[in-house]
C-alpha cells in the first residue's frame, strides 16, 4: 500500500491546512518637486486624476511638495497607484518610483 494514498489512522495527527491571510500590499503615489510645474499645474493634475482630490488639499499638497521635496499624494492597490503614476507622469509631474509601504 502506497503510504502517501493511505488514509490517516487514529494514530497518525491530522494536520489542518490553514490560509494565512496578508494584506494585500498598498504602494504610495509621490509627486516630487521640480522647476518646471507651477502650483496651479499640479493642483490642476492632483484634481483631475486623483480620485476624491479637492482643491484645498491638493493645494496643501502642492505646497508640501515645494517646501519638503516630495509628497505622497495617493495610496493603495498596486494597479490604481500604476495607473495615478502614469497619468501624472503623462502630464508632466516629476514622479519618484512607486514605493512599497
Amino acid at each position: 500500500m502506497n503510504p502517501l494514498s493511505a488514509s490517516p489512522s487514529r494514530s497518525q495527527p491530522v494536520l489542518e491546512r490553514r490560509r494565512l491571510q496578508e494584506p494585500y500590499p498598498t504602494y504610495n503615489v509621490v509627486v516630487l518637486d521640480d522647476d518646471v510645474n507651477t502650483f496651479q499645474y499640479v493642483v490642476d493634475c492632483l484634481v483631475r486624476y486623483i480620485p476624491a482630490m479637492g482643491p484645498d488639499r491638493a493645494w496643501e499638497l502642492a505646497q508640501r511638495i515645494d517646501s519638503q521635496g516630495s509628497a505622497v499624494v495617493w495610496s493603495g492597490p498596486m494597479e490604481q497607484a500604476e495607473l495615478y503614476h502614469l497619468q501624472l507622469s503623462t502630464e508632466g509631474l516629476t514622479m519618484a518610483p512607486l514605493e512599497r509601504t
